[in-house]
């Protein structure tokens, strides 16, 4: 049986990602924001991720990650598990390279996204558990009896290279001045990538790391000086946060952060709200935490300019009618 090549993250790691994902996803904008800025007291700007193909950042990575399977991993097929967008870029990845591909859930997946993967033609089986975690180690396992190739959402060198690191280069590139970056922490595979690339480019630029105060596996994890990688299953719309921290992950932000800020859960569907009135952009739960984070003042004064990154749009019509309070 032929063995992938191990990948480490490394600059090279994600110059790699770059050229593979030019003219197949999307250049993100970044977009001053006015009424941030005055609540800020100087420039805030939005990384407008959510404008990805397949709504979320996800798609870099699950693209990147597929396109260096073995031909023993492709012909076994991959399986992955995701609270939604990994899985929407799983499928999208599947579809454009031609592979046979099945997408583990949780019971609790925001049903826009169960649909939107089903949509894009991939297997989508749907575990007994609400939480992440548990869902996920109930699906590896079944990915092995199957012989599945299993691909992580968060945990693995070239999705934190894809999914974190090309986005801190386009930022980098868009806004040299900045002097902070506000991200979502879930599994932390979006972190690790942007850490990594911006601690190398710009050793001064002030990490701020956003999480739900309901699962803050990174919080917890640099409290005990260890990756808490599973954690009960917390109830909220903001699925993409829930879980713990991958190891691999959190080994690249522990020395790098500069502070991790914790958001409840009306502050971000507050954050959801705000940005639709201000901006006219609807964004899902999960991406709003570093948003929320600035507008309820659980960062008081982050380096101006600001980076907010807002990673995904994937949110159904009955959570949108929750958070609206309708």
């Amino acid at each position: 049986m032929c063995k992938r090549q191990v990948d480490e993250l490394s600059l090279k790691l994600i110059d790699e990602a770059r050229a593979f994902l030019a003219g197949r996803i999307r250049r993100t904008p970044l977009e001053e924001s006015p009424a941030l800025s005055r609540r800020l007291g100087g420039p805030a700007w939005l990384k407008l991720e959510f404008l990805q193909i397949t709504g979320s950042f996800k798609a870099r990575g699950a693209l990147f990650r597929s396109s260096r399977l073995e031909a023993e991993e492709r012909r076994r097929g991959v399986a992955t598990c995701s609270a939604g967008n990994h899985g929407l870029g799983m499928a999208h990845a599947a579809r454009e390279l031609g592979l046979e591909a099945t997408v583990y859930v949780p019971s609790r997946i925001d049903e826009s996204k169960l649909e939107g993967i089903r949509a894009l033609g991939v297997k989508v089986i749907r575990s007994p558990f609400p939480g992440f975690d548990d869902a996920e180690a109930w699906a590896k396992e079944e990915a092995r009896r199957a012989g599945r190739s299993w691909i992580s959402a968060f945990d693995d060198p070239a999705i934190m290279a894809a999914n974190g690191g090309t986005i801190a280069a386009e930022i980098i590139e868009d806004l040299p001045e900045a002097k902070s970056c506000l991200f979502p922490v879930g599994g932390g595979g979006l972190g690790a990538g942007l850490a990594f690339y911006l601690k190398q480019r710009a050793p001064a630029l002030r990490l701020i790391a956003c999480q739900h105060e309901r699962s803050p596996a990174l919080k917890l994890s640099l409290d005990r000086g260890e990756a808490i990688t599973r954690l009960p299953a917390a109830e909220t719309l903001a699925g993409g946060l829930e879980g713990g921290i991958g190891a691999g992950p959190f080994a690249v932000l522990k020395d790098r952060l500069s502070e991790v800020a914790l958001v409840s859960e009306e502050e971000i569907f507050e954050a959801v709200r705000w940005l639709l009135a201000e901006h006219r952009y609807l964004i899902e739960p999960s991406a709003a935490a570093s948003l929320a984070a600035c507008l309820a003042g659980k960062v008081p004064a982050p380096p101006l300019p600001a980076v907010i990154i807002l990673t995904g749009r994937n949110v159904s019509l009955s959570s949108l009618e929750r958070i609206l309070g309708r």
